[in-house]
């Protein structure tokens, strides 16, 4: 049997997507994002996304540029900065639709669209005003307890970005570190889902069999691979390399007034990925980042 090659260029990737279509954009926050992905969208004419994450650089950039008509968040964040400035400059400009989750909210949501179910019942947000302003329903429990619960609907994607540590060719891919939050369901609530990862090699079991435990999701997911190293910058990608705040806080000061994109555009993003990692120190520069510690 003939196995699916699914190796795609940034570009073959992003022109797999369409103008108002529904993204998730795994990571979170400063960590693990699919930032060499979310580039390539910043270099194309894409439009008038919904994008659902847990948001750091990604979601600001793609608000700044104009990319996003709805966003689907439990927070915006870099961390050391508490709030995304680019976002918050966006959603204070009245700029974007938003809906508000909190994060076990967002996280139910995801796992009812990998489910193909219309809705989670959850207790998370009662007693909030996330379900009114969000425009959320409530259920009653069918049993003895009669408890009312939030009905958490589903965040179905037309395609998901994630990116990690390795991958083969056919899609079999490995992500390391502590913790990597919710990228499979993200892959499971998504139509198409299509990674950029940090090694690329031929077959998986081949190589890394004793690594077969970081396969977080199946390859009947991944729709499409792309080897971009480093791909993750400026956000952390353990244990290749930590975040770069140093980057972080002059994207950061670039937002203060007058905050003008179209100024800082180049540097944040690059004519080409190359031309953007050279502007940083290279792949050196990035894969000596320290990892950060708490």
């Amino acid at each position: 049997m003939t196995m699916l090659d699914k190796r795609m260029t940034p570009a073959e990737i992003v022109g797999q997507l369409s103008d108002g279509m529904t993204l998730g954009i795994g990571g979170w926050g400063p960590r693990r994002k699919p930032m060499a992905l979310v580039r390539e969208i910043l270099r194309s004419d894409l439009k008038d996304l919904t994008v659902v994450a847990y948001g750091g650089a990604d979601v600001g950039m793609l608000c700044a540029a104009g990319k996003v008509r709805k966003l689907v968040f439990a927070f915006v964040s870099l961390d050391a900065i508490p709030l995304e400035p680019w976002f918050r400059k966006s959603r204070e400009a009245g700029q974007i639709q938003v809906l508000e989750l909190d994060e076990g909210m967002f996280q139910w949501g995801l796992k009812a669209a990998a489910f193909g179910l219309p809705f989670l019942p959850t207790r998370v947000g009662l007693g909030t005003d996330l379900a009114e302003l969000g425009g959320l329903k409530t259920v009653q429990s069918p049993y003895a307890d009669g408890e009312t619960l939030i009905a958490m609907p589903a965040l179905k994607l037309d395609a998901a970005l994630l990116h990690v540590n390795r991958s083969d060719w056919r899609g079999n891919i490995q992500a390391f570190g502590p913790d990597v939050y919710y990228d499979e369901w993200f892959a499971r609530a998504a139509a198409k889902t299509y990674v950029s990862c940090e090694e690329l090699v031929d077959r998986m079991e081949d190589h890394y069999p004793g690594d077969a435990q970081a396969n977080i999701v199946e390859r009947a997911f991944i729709s499409g691979v792309s080897h971009i190293p480093c791909g993750a910058h400026p956000s952390s990608m353990p244990p290749a390399y930590g975040w770069d705040m140093k980057a972080f806080k002059a994207y950061a000061d670039a937002a203060k007034d007058p905050g003008d994109w179209a100024a800082v555009r180049d540097r944040f993003v690059g004519a080409s990925e190359e031309a953007y990692l050279a502007g940083f120190g290279g792949k050196e520069a990035v894969t000596a980042l320290p990892l950060p510690i708490f």
